[in-house]
């Protein structure tokens, strides 16, 4: 079986694109969303690139099992947690008490879920 982690790498770049994109249409919660699954499936990535395989849509769960690999910097912790919290409220509706994800994100946390995105993503790309 070939190794799929390029291709893990590749789909996390078009995610942070589309992070970015969605960041300039002000469409904040899916900023926040596609910043999510694009640190999820870099580190995916670079599990699969290491030999082992990542479970699960935890980016902190992921990184706590990768420690058993590589040196993951406390700051990724940080940034994981921030975007953990994305994962389903950014989605649906029966998150928040009244009204849709799109009435609840911020510009300010777009931009910074993207910032988390990259962190994590270039670390992965090493």
């Amino acid at each position: 079986m070939s190794n799929r982690a390029p291709d893990w790498l590749k789909q996390a770049g078009y995610d942070l694109r589309h992070a970015r994109n969605a960041l300039k249409d002000e469409d904040f919660e899916w900023a926040c969303f596609a910043a999510q699954q694009s640190a999820e499936k870099a580190v995916k990535a670079l599990f699969l690139a290491l030999g082992g395989e990542g479970w699960g849509h935890s980016i902190t769960r992921l990184l706590m099992d990768l420690r058993q690999k590589v040196r993951v910097p406390d700051e990724l912790f940080a940034a994981s947690k921030r975007l953990d919290k994305h994962y389903i409220p950014t989605r649906y509706p029966n998150g928040f008490d009244a009204g849709a994800p799109g009435e609840y994100y911020t510009e300010d946390e777009g931009r910074k879920a993207i910032e988390d995105a990259v962190a994590i993503y270039d670390f992965c790309h090493q």
